[in-house]
């Protein structure tokens, strides 16, 4: 007589779910993965980076590198991932790694950190700051009305750029804004402002193409070189401050002084707490725009 043994509840629910547990592990392993190339993780990761998401885009950069240990974009951002996620370790093997690569971009990413840090760190001031002719002043546009007329937040920087103008009045004045209204560029309608309030027309010197604050700073850099400049002084809102002064520095032009341009006491206390992480991000990502690492392959 054959007695037929019936498996036990429990013994049957624990290998359904070690069954499943099995098929996800398979799902999220390497070996899952592996048909995402180099550049489809590199591509993923800026992406997730894009919309907030730092450890997301380390994991994804990490895959490129293994994938690809000799991209110095991929090691170097994985360095920047790193850094916005806190994980230091990562952060200097990554570092380590780029520089027996290319000890140079290794000092930019370095130098490209130590900005972020910095400025994060930085409460914004109202005060001007006294420079000589080998430092420009670079006010930093905002958009226009459709008429081409300014708005009152421009009108506050340019503002703030008088009194700068006044401290040092050696200092040639960079104003840098495209993004034209009525056939007027956001340089034009600053230019036009700061000689009918009494800067001499000579010191102005105007950026028409750029339309963000990383090109601000690329396209101005090499207009204040060219004016003899080795650093700058940079005008712009309170909130605004921070992300300009990490643009300007990481593309070889050190700030030397930043004028917050400030309506009210309340305004200058709201910016004066040093940033979250998460509040950085978009300064990382200003960076690394400006530093040259391409959005995607």
């Amino acid at each position: 007589m054959h007695t037929h043994v019936r498996p036990y509840p429990a013994r049957a629910v624990l290998a359904a779910l070690l069954s499943t547990l099995f098929t996800f592990v398979l799902l999220v392993s390497p070996t899952a993965t592996a048909s995402a190339s180099a550049a489809d993780l590199f591509n993923s990761a800026q992406g997730k980076f894009a919309d907030g998401d730092a450890r997301g885009a380390l994991a994804d950069i990490g895959g490129a590198v293994a994938q690809d240990p000799g991209d110095p974009n991929a090691v170097a951002l994985q360095a920047i991932y790193a850094d916005a996620a806190s994980d230091l370790i990562t952060r200097e093997a990554a570092l380590a790694r780029l520089g027996a690569m290319d000890a140079g971009m290794r000092a930019g990413v370095h130098g490209l950190l130590d900005a972020v840090r910095t400025a994060s760190f930085t409460p914004p001031n109202p005060l001007p700051a006294i420079q000589g002719p080998s430092t420009a002043i670079i006010v930093l546009g905002y958009g226009l009305l459709p008429d081409g007329s300014m708005r009152s937040e421009l009108i506050n920087r340019l503002q703030a750029t008088v009194i700068q103008s006044f401290v040092s009045p050696f200092s040639p004045i960079i104003v840098t804004g495209g993004n034209p209204q009525n056939g007027i560029t956001e340089a034009a309608a600053m230019q036009g402002w700061l000689q009918a309030n009494g800067v001499a027309p000579q010191r102005i010197h105007a950026e028409h193409r750029a339309g963000s604050t990383v090109a601000n700073a690329l396209n101005s850099v090499p207009l204040a070189r060219s004016l003899g400049a080795g650093g700058a002084i940079i005008v712009t809102s309170a909130n605004h401050i921070r992300r300009a002064t990490v643009d300007f520095n990481v593309a070889g032009l050190p700030v030397v002084g930043a004028m917050s341009a400030v309506t009210s006491a309340g305004q200058l206390i709201a910016e004066v707490a040093p940033l979250t992480k998460d509040q950085q991000l978009g300064m990382y990502r200003d960076a690394i725009r400006v530093f040259g690492i391409p959005a995607g392959y």
